[in-house]
């Protein structure tokens, strides 16, 4: 089928971003995923084994675009490994005050300052129950508080038991930097608080073997970083997602819209998350899978966080720049560097340049 996304793509770029995110949902709500490119056929030298299930490829999609779960079947269609919906909260929730997604065009970047807008755990829930069995393939749910809530921890043990028997598997999103006073929870104190009641949480659900990964942020300080990693290593937890979005500016930055307030990602994420992934895949000693995420817009940054420590990578903002046919272009590539560097499978390359990327361009 032809690709019809550059077609397409000037009149998207002309919306409003948050219009122009509603407006895809709803076409592969209807089923139009079929009139873009996005992979091709399966290599089987792209297959990896991750959290205990097959995966085609490495390539997932990040929460955020699915946050309701109204089309993990038709994103998985288009190629990807696996999805994410999400992040839910416990109770329905509007998210900040309109606008507040942006795009950097110049930048190949994107600024949000969404709020955790989603329909709630019980309307998601609901949703899941009815479409899950149809779907093939793996569906991961992110977590997170409400705003106004009093027990952030509470939030996310609520958020365990309304998708258990539903998540292929859990995230905790502590790292969004968009709900006042939710990353204060990657300190070590109320981290290790965080962990003891999900592991009870966790042990109290129907599927308790169910993996549970935790979403942190790039912009934490070396001592937080090394404490959170030294906790995960002694707790229950079944890896880590590096990273979030960053409230860091570059000074490479030219979009005018920069100086928007909201998390950052896109191209400009690409280096300090990736140094994040490295370090962190050294904290815990390979032990644990990473997913890596942040700025990837090519096969090669693909690569380039696998190498340093990602056993599967997502991507998102990507998708706005380059179109559905970015998922089959990496998979290209991907497959090019895995001869190129003489690896037979791309497990093989995880972790294998994590002291080169942990370093500091500075």
């Amino acid at each position: 089928m032809p690709n019809l996304y550059p077609l397409v793509k000037p009149i998207l770029m002309s919306l409003d971003a948050e219009r122009t995110h509603g407006l895809t949902i709803a076409a592969l709500k209807a089923g139009l995923g079929g009139f873009v490119k996005g992979s091709g056929p399966r290599n089987p030298a792209l297959a990896v084994k991750f959290l205990g299930r097959d995966l085609p490829n490495p390539i997932g999609l990040a929460a955020g675009f699915d946050k309701n779960a109204e089309v993990p079947g038709a994103i998985l269609k288009l190629g990807f490994g696996f999805t994410e919906v999400g992040t839910i909260t416990p109770l329905p929730q509007v998210g900040n005050p309109k606008p507040r997604l942006f795009r950097l065009a110049e930048d190949d970047g994107v600024i949000n300052r969404m709020g955790f807008n989603n329909a709630g755990s019980e309307a998601v829930a609901s949703r899941l129950a009815q479409t899950k069995p149809e779907i093939a393939g793996m569906v991961g749910v992110n977590i997170g508080a409400n705003k106004d809530s009093e027990d952030f921890i509470a939030d996310y043990e609520i958020g365990l038991q309304r998708f258990d028997g539903l998540a292929d598997y859990f995230v905790i999103n502590i790292s969004s930097p968009n709900t006042p006073g939710l990353r204060d929870l990657q300190g070590r104190a109320a981290f290790a608080e965080l962990l003891g009641r999900i592991a009870t949480a966790r042990a109290n659900l129907q599927q308790p073997d169910t993996p549970l990964l935790v979403k942190i942020a790039p912009d934490l300080s070396p001592g937080d970083h090394e404490d959170i990693c030294e906790e995960i290593l002694g707790s229950t937890v079944d890896g880590l997602i590096v990273s979030n979005t960053t409230l860091s500016r570059p000074d490479s930055l030219q979009s005018a819209n920069q100086a928007e307030a909201g998390g950052l990602s896109g191209r400009p994420l690409m280096t300090l998350s990736t140094q994040m992934l490295a370090r962190t895949y050294q904290l815990t000693k390979g032990q644990i899978p990473l997913v890596g995420v942040g700025g990837i817009m090519s096969g090669q940054d693909a690569w380039d966080k696998i190498c340093a420590g990602a056993s599967v990578v997502q991507i998102y903002s990507g998708l706005v720049y380059g179109g559905p046919a970015m998922i089959g272009r990496i998979q290209q590539e991907l497959l090019r560097l895995i001869i190129n560097y003489n690896f037979d499978t791309i497990a093989a390359a995880v972790g294998s340049r994590a002291a080169e990327l942990a370093e500091t361009n500075d």
